[in-house]
């Protein structure tokens, strides 16, 4: 039946960013704690798939959530009021920043930013121009990949979305403007104060607070709240992309909130439901909100707001805090971090080690002067990249993480344990001398 299964998928339905000759999914059938079981093979999620299972697999608590859910109202058009839309919206400001007041539910991050860039404009009007870094990734549909810097924008365009302008990146360890921190003056992040003066009609600026999928890029702790104010001196909206530092990620709720920084709109997705369901989240402060009681909201779709998806926050909520899961991941994220620094003084092919709570990158380096393994045109050109071999090679050895052109992507399920962390550490630490071959001097 195994091969029954995979045969159909391949045959009948898109493997996502792939060229589909090359895409050899394994079958899951079951996943249970921080691990799934693909051909009767028990393998580690040390990147919590797409740094989304946050609670890991199989919690009881969200579970029963979703099926009294499916036992009361299944669907509602979300012109209707229901209980678990109040439920979750109560919830929700338990836990958001406090200036955030009111929410639009979808079903994905893509959604949820394609949400922010409307509401943006219809506030800033007629301003319509979003600035977005190009070290990033906001989504798949024509407005989110606009606003998306990393090559997979390039495959849409032109057809992307119009209004949207580049910045650079916070990436210190391969700083855009060749500068070293801290004698750079922040110069990443005060040229967004020429860009929105010199470009005119600018709406809003969209962030990861932390860069996600391309590379796990920490700024410097003087980045977020100067662009804070910068946004607030040049009368533009800051809008934070939180769909995967959200919901526990960093040891905060939001990871704003390590700056203490305020957006006036947040995206969120993934750890909301923790993706047992599918949802979305564009949470907008109170002066937002009050704008469109006057102005037609001009946005929506048929399962926004869907009651299954609704039921499964206010459960997710309750288990971080039963849990006590944000300090968790502070003490585990503390731990996992020594571990991988362990890791780059025995490996020379690791450039570089960063991260925060249980988001972080390894990127390596196949020479003394830094060259990546693979670049970004290598992805683009569907090129197997010799980190791409690295994350099979660790696959194959029951350790599962997600990797770009030339970096791994470490976020564990936030209920991790030190003895699973030991586990992903030891079978790194041994298929990492693959690259440790491949390296030059």
């Amino acid at each position: 039946m195994d091969e029954d299964v995979v045969k159909l998928v391949k045959e009948h339905t898109f493997g996502t960013w792939k060229v589909q000759k090359t895409w050899n999914p394994l079958n899951v059938d079951k996943a249970e704690g921080v691990y799934f079981y693909a051909n009767g093979k028990k393998i580690l999620d040390f990147s919590s798939q797409l740094v989304n299972v946050n609670l890991g697999y199989g919690n009881k608590e969200v579970i029963k959530s979703i099926e009294d859910q499916l036992e009361n109202l299944q669907y509602i058009s979300p012109a209707f009021a229901t209980e678990v839309r109040a439920r979750a919206a109560k919830s929700l400001l338990e836990v958001m920043p406090s200036n955030l007041t009111k929410f639009f539910f979808s079903t994905s991050g893509t959604e949820a930013n394609e949400a922010a860039i409307k509401i943006a404009r219809f506030y800033k009007s007629p301003s319509y121009k979003i600035l977005s870094r190009y070290r990033s990734y906001h989504g798949s549909t024509l407005g989110s990949l606009a606003l998306t810097g990393d090559y997979r924008r390039w495959y849409a365009e032109p057809n992307v979305a119009p209004g949207v302008v580049k910045i650079p990146e916070p990436y210190c360890y391969r700083c855009p403007f060749k500068l070293k921190y801290p004698e750079c003056n922040l110069a990443c992040v005060n040229y967004v104060d020429y860009v929105i003066k010199n470009e005119g009609n600018v709406a809003g600026v969209i962030v990861e607070p932390i860069t996600g999928t391309n590379g796990v890029i920490v700024p410097p702790k003087e980045y977020l709240p100067t662009l804070r104010k910068i946004t607030r001196e040049n009368d533009v909206l800051l809008i934070t992309d939180e769909v995967m530092t959200g919901w526990g990620r960093v040891g905060e709720w939001f990871a704003v909130n390590l700056w203490g920084v305020q957006p006036d709109i947040l995206t969120t997705a993934k750890g909301a439901s923790a993706s047992y369901v599918p949802i979305g989240i564009t949470a907008v402060s109170k002066e937002i909100a009050d704008f469109f009681e006057d102005k037609m909201f001009a946005h929506g779709h048929t399962f926004e707001a869907h009651p299954v998806s609704l039921s499964a926050i206010p459960a997710v909520i309750g288990e971080y805090k039963r849990m006590d899961l944000l300090a968790h991941v502070k003490a585990m994220g503390s731990y996992l971090g020594e571990r991988l620094k362990e890791l780059k003084e025995r490996h020379k092919s690791i450039g570089d080690v960063r991260g925060v709570g249980l988001f972080w990158a390894i990127e390596f380096v196949k020479d003394e002067k830094q060259t990546p393994f693979g670049t970004y045109e290598d992805k683009y050109e569907g090129r197997v990249t010799e980190v791409d071999i690295l994350a099979k090679k660790l696959l194959d050895e029951g350790v599962y993480v997600f990797n770009g052109p030339s970096w791994l992507v470490i976020s564990p399920p936030l209920i991790i344990k030190k003895e699973e962390i030991n586990e992903g550490i030891e079978k790194l630490d041994e298929k990492i001398k693959y690259l440790d071959e491949k390296f030059s001097s």
